[in-house]
């Protein structure tokens, strides 16, 4: 795998990234982490005639990060390419044939980790990454061109619990914590805290068979940077550590979800004028735009006035699309939360679900701006034709909803968590109650969240992920799978 000299220890890798489709080519990125500055052979590519030159991205403490950019050939149906190293290892990925319809899975929270006091238990769910198997065995008999992650890839939490300078900051009162600076040391720490992290949690069999086989587009939400990242004080969000959190946290998405330098990102990423990770594909007559909305993120508004006037310039990009699926981190279409929030406000331990509520498109606090992102979305179906479905994080447990109103319906599909517990007692009857809420949010439009056939539930309250495939009339049929659950959850949009 080297050249001339000793051979490189293999940390990580590789994560395979889409990076767009151009004509008869299919764009990818694979990233490695070695050990050491041995640098890696060329990497072969099945179809690629010439060898592919690897690209250092950037080192940590004798971690180095090397990228391969190459383009594979398309067929006219799917076809299997193999890519490797001569003398070394190889792996394979499906690439899908110029008439192809996509499939893609969604998954959120592939990264985080069970509550201590579950791991423990006998009883207790399975390891985090006890679902990947799972994936990787459908991807087996579906053969998904994407893996689309919608945050929760790293444990921000775990990241900031394993510094000590960040643990003691937390303790302090607010006048300290105020006032104390990012200093190098908290740096140091939390770099060292989040490239463990990911080795650790990415270098897992499963996890790391499915980042090589499938290239993945990954949207960062809080999990990745700290629990409610933008819902805290202003004191809090202005703060120097908390500043110096996220700009840690943005360079070490930057490199892993990215594979790329915060400063240098891929084209596919569309937000870079506002230094935000907004990315933008197309994949046949599918557009798909991720929409970072934690960069600019405050108690009081999601995206920035700047970002909300390229908005309409992002959407006009697919309108020779016929369906466009568009990722909101938190859900979209879903009843407004106020209610709760002034009901689970009172209710002594459940601060933590008002705090999620406060977090949501729906929150009192971003009504406008809610309003704001549905005419727009809603326009530009009307104007072109493409359907609009949004993808969002369910926050544990997975549902549908619907937004009909002026001739256009947008769809909503809410992903279960891969790896973290669903929703159980007092927040499974609040998810379930509110989910039967039918409303009338705008005038002349109706939101409703329908039941599933077969649970008769509206909620699925189970880990999973979801599937989204393109049928021969140009329908998205949505399909949710759940843990220990046999029954069909589907959705023709």
């Amino acid at each position: 795998m080297a050249r001339n000299r000793a051979e490189p220890s293999l940390l990580l890798g590789p994560v395979l990234y889409f990076r767009g489709e151009q004509r008869d080519r299919w764009w990818l990125s694979a990233l490695f982490v070695l050990d050491g500055e041995v640098e890696p052979d060329d990497l072969r590519v099945d179809g690629v005639t010439l060898p592919v030159p690897p690209r250092h991205v950037t080192v940590w403490r004798r971690r180095h990060l090397w990228r391969f950019d190459f383009a594979v050939p398309r067929g006219v149906q799917d076809t299997d390419a193999s890519y490797g190293f001569a003398d070394g290892p190889s792996w394979s990925l499906v690439v899908p044939g110029r008439f192809s319809r996509p499939r893609i899975a969604f998954v959120c929270g592939g990264g985080l980790t069970p509550p201590p006091s579950q791991a423990s238990q006998k009883d207790s769910a399975p390891p985090a990454s006890s679902l990947w198997p799972d994936l990787l065995r459908q991807h087996d008999q579906d053969r998904y061109h994407l893996l689309v992650q919608g945050g929760g890839q790293i444990d921000g939490e775990a990241v900031l619990a394993a510094s000590p300078l960040m643990s003691a900051w937390r303790t302090g009162t607010a006048a300290t914590r105020a006032a104390q600076p990012f200093s190098p040391a908290l740096a140091e720490e939390l770099m060292d805290a989040a490239i463990d992290q990911h080795l650790r949690q990415w270098r897992r069999a499963e996890v790391a068979e499915a980042l090589a086989r499938i290239p993945s587009v990954m949207m960062w939400d809080d999990a990745d940077i700290a629990d409610g990242w933008g819902t805290g004080t202003d004191s809090e969000a202005t703060s120097k550590v908390m500043r110096g959190v996220f700009m840690t946290a943005r360079r070490n998405y930057a490199l892993f979800q990215l594979g790329a330098l915060a400063e240098s990102p891929p084209d596919c990423v569309w937000g870079a004028p506002r230094a935000t990770m907004t990315q933008g594909f197309h994949l046949g007559n599918v557009g798909l735009l991720a929409l970072d909305l934690r960069s600019e993120r405050t108690r009081r508004r999601v995206l920035s006035d700047r970002s909300w006037a390229l908005l309409p310039d992002w959407l006009a990009r697919f309108e020779d699309s016929r369906h466009l699926i568009v990722m909101t981190g938190t859900p979209l279409l879903i009843p407004a939360t106020a209610g709760l929030e002034r009901v689970t406000g009172w209710i002594p331990g459940l601060t933590d679900l008002t705090k999620r509520l406060g977090d949501q498109w729906r929150s009192r606090s971003h009504v406008a701006e809610w309003e704001r992102l549905i005419g727009a979305l809603g326009d530009f179906s009307r104007r072109s034709g493409c359907r609009v479905t949004v993808l969002s994080n369910g926050a544990g447990v997975g549902a549908r909803g619907v937004l009909r109103g002026e001739g256009v319906e947008l769809w909503q599909v809410l992903a279960p968590s891969l790896t973290s517990p669903p929703p159980t007692g007092l927040r499974r009857f609040a998810t379930e109650r509110l989910a039967a809420q039918r409303e009338q949010p705008l005038p002349g439009h109706w939101l409703d969240m329908p039941r599933f056939r077969d649970s008769g539930q509206r909620t699925i309250a189970r880990r999973g992920w979801v599937t989204l495939a393109l049928d021969e009339k140009d329908q998205l049929h949505a399909r949710w799978f759940a843990e220990a659950d046999s029954r069909r959850y589907e959705q023709a949009i």
